[in-house]
């Protein structure tokens, strides 16, 4: 006699930890609620970063109307803090003649003075520096 009212599933089947549907176990969606069978987790945590994460629930929606409209992003978007440490990167390299090791000198030394600070600060702060230091050591022309 059965124990339950609800029949197991069958020998090549799962159950869907979301909807309790039974699958064919070589699926990876539950075709009744569409959650992924071998890692639901996942999925609940790319929901969460949708409505939470940056741009939160309007960074969700952006993001499908550039899906439904194949409209590509602006490089801003994508790479964002990326392009503007590149461009502060090469202006120190500029300052400094194009001397690299001179360049990570100057961003290991602002490293150290601010560590929990980020590379855009440490950055901006060796150019600063560099600025001050050669602005104090260059003749005054007369």
């Amino acid at each position: 006699m059965p124990r339950s009212i609800d029949p197991e599933p069958a020998e090549n089947e799962i159950e869907c930890a979301r909807c309790g549907a039974h699958v064919y176990y070589e699926l990876t969606r539950c075709p009744n609620c569409g959650v992924n069978l071998y890692e639901p987790e996942d999925e609940e945590e790319d929901a969460r970063r949708v409505t939470s994460g940056p741009g939160g629930i309007f960074g969700g929606i952006r993001d499908a109307l550039h899906r439904l409209f194949s409209k590509p992003y602006a490089a801003e978007e994508i790479f964002g803090d990326a392009l503007n440490q590149a461009a502060l990167y090469d202006d120190l390299l500029h300052k400094v003649g194009g001397d690299r090791l001179a360049a990570a000198r100057l961003i290991e030394f602002e490293r150290r003075r601010a560590p929990n600070s980020t590379r855009i600060l440490w950055l901006r702060s060796a150019i600063q520096r560099w600025e001050k230091d050669n602005r104090a050591s260059r003749p005054a022309s007369g």
